[in-house]
């Protein structure tokens, strides 16, 4: 599989205006055909707008299914979100962690659920830790 060959902020900028214009199957496809692509998802989850956001969920969601061996490299750009001065962003990042399922977000997670002071993330990290526990049952 050849990879994309262009500047990360470019293909930042580019990736997130795809999903504005709704063509999130293309950057689905993208994310299929090229996996140095998943470390991107945390960047591109602090851009502002509504559509991009919910991209990105329907994205995590469509490769969680199709890819659980790869959609583990995306925890490492989302878990330094959980610290991001805005609430929205932590509790985005939190609930796709919980999407993700990986237990080495477990630790980080419980943190959030304990001492965020916004009630919502805090919540939120509550449930992205049970999400983690039930995927990792027998």
């Amino acid at each position: 599989m050849s990879q994309i060959n262009i500047n990360p902020s470019e293909l930042k900028k580019m990736i997130a205006d795809y999903m504005e214009k709704g063509f999130l199957e293309n950057i689905i496809d993208m994310f299929r055909h090229d996996k140095s692509l998943y470390p991107l998802i945390g960047d591109l989850m602090t851009d502002e707008r509504v559509r991009v956001k919910l991209g990105i969920s329907a994205l995590v969601e469509t490769l969680k299914k199709e890819a659980p061996e790869h959609i583990k490299k995306a925890v490492p750009g989302i878990l330094p979100l959980l610290k991001n001065p805005e609430p929205v962003i932590r509790g985005d990042a939190a609930y796709l962690l919980g999407i993700i399922g990986h237990e080495g977000a477990s630790a980080a997670l419980e943190e959030l659920a304990e001492n965020d002071e916004n009630s919502d993330v805090r919540l939120i990290a509550r449930e992205a830790i049970e999400e983690i526990k039930k995927f990792h049952q027998p």
